[in-house]
């Protein structure tokens, strides 16, 4: 039975329901009662597990496994073993699969520094066996929930996508709506109440040996030290199959926002609601604190979660302007993430050949400008052109070291004797200098364009010069 089978016949039970109501609020409570149960379930989905090993199916997945590539788990087998691997264990790992006796191996604690330096966010790295089965349950999944989440839900969607929400958010305010309630939810992947999860994904899965299979990547075993711990509660970032289950858990946070009436955007687990005033935000901040605790078993982090301006705070790495028709700007700490990156390459650029560091240095500009295109406020790039263009500057003066050497790499650069030589012998330190005239006009915007450099400011006007 095909995934596309199973959908039709859910699209079929579905088309009775929304004539009779069928976008009516669950009810209060951890899990949901019968009666939410026997609205939400999807006949047909007995039988899920047959779609997840399909041949066309698990094809597509191990396509989407190789092509992520990705760090090995506790195995330590890379994605370059996965193929002989299956083909010598993939009858065995079926056959359990669909006996549901399968039982994931545990996933490798990584950590990595969370943006801004402040704390580190820990990783579930499952072996790539276990990716491959998740990114195929996914792929079943997405189909069944997917369609009826909210239209304001943007986080690891088909065709949605942060720009969308940001474009959304800057929308609400243009309405009017110009205080944003500013939601942080606590340790949130760490903080998931497996059973309340699970009530959610059995809504419209009935195949138990899924669920059974979902919540054994829930409790999988986490390997920290040689060590591995059985968790009671959260979901591993990390798997295929985790901003999935995140979705699912959070989409009664968005029934809930739109069933009151809000504008709001949600990317994962970060969630900005419009409001027209103060007051009314603090209501709202309030009375969504008590439904996350009642309802999903989550907390907001007061600390981090605030009522404000939008241009007082961020939202996906961006902010915007205080205009009546916002626009939106590359928020302070994304420009400071940025710059503490750039900082650590252009120390370990010192020594090396310009042309090579350049194009290095452009990979990591092109990503970040790919992102941050949609800002209307173009003067941060040109700044950022000018810092990025002093420090490569910085790293040219370092290399010639001696007043000798400096004079006649000025003098070959185009710069009369004497003002090559008086500058060369200045006496001043290499940022200094690297921002004084002679070298700037030795080396020139001109030059490092020449050389492959990005510029910031020209990628954003020609992207939005063809938008």
């Amino acid at each position: 039975m095909t995934t596309q089978t199973l959908i039709n016949r859910a699209e079929m039970r579905d088309a009775p329901a929304e004539r009779g109501g069928r976008n009516r609020p669950v009810a209060a409570g951890g899990a949901s009662s019968g009666t939410a149960r026997k609205e939400h379930c999807c006949p047909g989905t007995e039988h899920l597990m047959e779609a997840v090993v399909e041949r066309e199916n698990m094809l597509n997945a191990f396509r989407r496994v190789v092509s992520n590539k990705g760090a090995a788990g506790v195995d330590a087998m890379g994605v370059d073993g996965l193929k002989p691997y299956l083909q010598t264990h993939w009858a065995r790992i079926k056959e359990k699969l669909l006996a549901g006796s399968y039982q994931p191996q545990p996933v490798r604690r990584v950590e990595i520094p969370k943006p801004g330096g402040k704390g580190m966010r820990k990783l579930g790295v499952p072996t790539v066996v276990d990716r491959l089965i998740q990114q195929a349950v996914h792929q079943v999944l997405t189909p069944l929930f997917d369609p009826d989440f909210s239209v304001y839900s943007y986080g690891f969607r088909p065709r949605r996508s942060a720009h969308q929400a940001l474009c959304q958010a800057r929308e609400h305010v243009a309405g009017g709506r110009r205080w944003v309630v500013d939601l942080d939810l606590e340790q949130f992947f760490d903080r998931v109440h497996h059973d309340v999860l699970m009530s959610r994904v059995g809504r419209k899965v009935r195949d138990k040996r899924l669920l059974r299979l979902i919540r054994r990547y829930l409790q999988a075993g986490i390997m920290e030290g040689g060590l591995v711990s059985q968790p009671t509660m959260g979901t591993p970032q990390g798997g295929p199959l985790s901003p999935l289950l995140s979705n699912i858990l959070l989409d009664d946070l968005d029934k809930e926002l739109e069933r009151r009436g809000h504008r709001f955007c949600r990317y994962a687990d970060d969630v900005n609601l419009y409001i027209g005033s103060r007051r009314a935000g603090q209501r709202v901040l309030d009375s969504i604190g008590k439904f996350l605790n009642h309802r999903l078993r989550l907390r907001i982090n007061r600390q981090k979660s605030a009522v404000a301006r939008p241009w007082q705070r961020q939202f996906l790495g961006y902010s915007m302007t205080w205009h009546k028709r916002p626009r939106l700007k590359v928020s302070s700490s994304s420009v400071h993430r940025l710059k503490m990156k750039l900082k650590s390459s252009f120390r370990k650029g010192r020594g090396r050949n310009l042309t090579n560091f350049i194009e290095e240095l452009t990979v990591t500009l092109r990503g970040w400008i790919n992102y941050f295109r949609l800002s209307e406020v173009k003067g941060i790039f040109e700044e950022l052109d000018g810092w990025i263009r002093r420090r490569l500057r910085c790293i040219i003066w370092r290399q010639w070291k001696r007043a000798y050497t400096r004079a006649k790499g000025l003098m070959k650069r185009g710069l009369g004797e004497g003002r090559a030589w008086e500058s060369a012998t200045n006496g001043r330190g290499p940022w200094w200098n690297c921002g004084a005239s002679h070298m700037n006009q030795a080396f020139s915007k001109k030059f490092f364009d020449r050389q492959g450099l990005v510029s910031l400011l020209d990628s954003v006007l020609k992207f939005q010069c063809n938008s």
